[in-house]
């Protein structure tokens, strides 16, 4: 069986939020050392927005080096004047497989719902180019996108709670469950299972959860 870690995040000189190791470098013979201790084939390399368009870079080279390992959801500047033209050539990056991003600046908010975004939607499906969202909170606007861009495939980050643990834990993490099941409906919508043991507060192989990832998968 394949396994794949759906969300891995590689750094240089540079300083991550609380959420993250406090590191400052994380490269990838870190992260090969690691995926062959724990017995994972391969993994999906997130640039981590908060360090700017850089670690695309950082991201790229890791994949131009060993492409049996690594793919990319990448990100930039989605108010760049070249942005479609961007969009339209992405997939001539060496393990760019499509986008990642999280919104979790206080003016990028307004994006879920505003039409700002109506451009990037309609680009990405056309050119066949998936979008992993951290969605929490979002999940209504989500839903309308869904609707709009049928053949554009969204992937809900973090089992569509607060990255980092930041929804809480155990049932305060998953109160708004429902929400994100009743996106099932939609076969363009997948759900990421990444960061899930930091919904819980027991340790490995955090039980208390267990109820909940199962209603995920059975949605």
């Amino acid at each position: 069986m394949l396994i794949v870690d759906s969300q891995i995040h590689l750094w240089q000189n540079g300083k991550m939020s609380a959420q993250h190791r406090q590191i400052p470098t994380y490269s990838v013979d870190d992260a090969l050392a690691e995926m062959a201790s724990a017995g994972v084939d391969c993994a999906v390399i997130h640039p981590p927005s908060s360090l700017g368009e850089a670690v695309n870079v950082l991201a790229v080279e890791a994949a131009r080096r060993h492409p049996g390992k690594f793919c990319i959801l990448g990100h930039f500047d989605l108010e760049s004047p070249d942005r479609e033209s961007i969009v339209a050539h992405w997939r001539e990056r060496p393990g760019m497989l499509g986008f990642r991003f999280t919104f979790n600046q206080p003016r990028q908010k307004a994006w879920w719902t505003d039409g700002s975004l109506d451009w990037f939607w309609a680009a990405c499906e056309r050119a066949g180019l998936p979008v992993g969202l951290l969605a929490g909170g979002n999940m209504a606007a989500l839903a309308r996108i869904a609707e709009r861009h049928p053949r554009l495939k969204l992937h809900i980050d973090h089992l569509g709670r607060g990255g980092g643990g930041s929804a809480g834990t155990d049932a305060a993490a998953f109160a708004d469950l429902p929400d994100m099941l009743a996106l099932a409906k939609h076969p363009n919508v997948g759900v990421k299972m990444s960061g899930a043991p930091s919904y819980s507060s027991q340790p490995y192989p955090y039980k208390n959860i267990h109820g909940y990832l199962r209603q995920i998968f059975e949605a």
